[in-house]
């Protein structure tokens, strides 16, 4: 080790040539099944809805954000005057 950071797995090669293969894979899938994917548009998107608050909203209300009690509050309504 020469102190070098490891490269993600997909900007390798290898990995390059399995994004490219998913890619012409998908492609060829949605472009034969299009009446299908499109009939299950609105179930995807009625499912994204969920997905979006599990993984989007998984650090609020957890006290990540939590300010320190001692400090007395800032006030934001004034602006400093010069």
């Amino acid at each position: 080790m020469n102190g070098d950071l490891e490269r993600p797995a997909w900007r390798m090669p290898t990995g390059i040539a399995v994004i490219g293969f998913v890619l012409v894979g998908a492609f060829y899938l949605l472009r034969e099944q299009y009446g299908h994917v499109l009939g299950a548009l609105p179930y995807l998107l009625l499912l994204a809805c969920p997905l979006m608050h599990l993984f989007m909203h998984h650090g609020q209300g957890h006290g990540h954000d939590r300010h320190d009690e001692r400090s007395p509050p800032v006030d934001r309504s004034r602006r400093e005057q010069k």
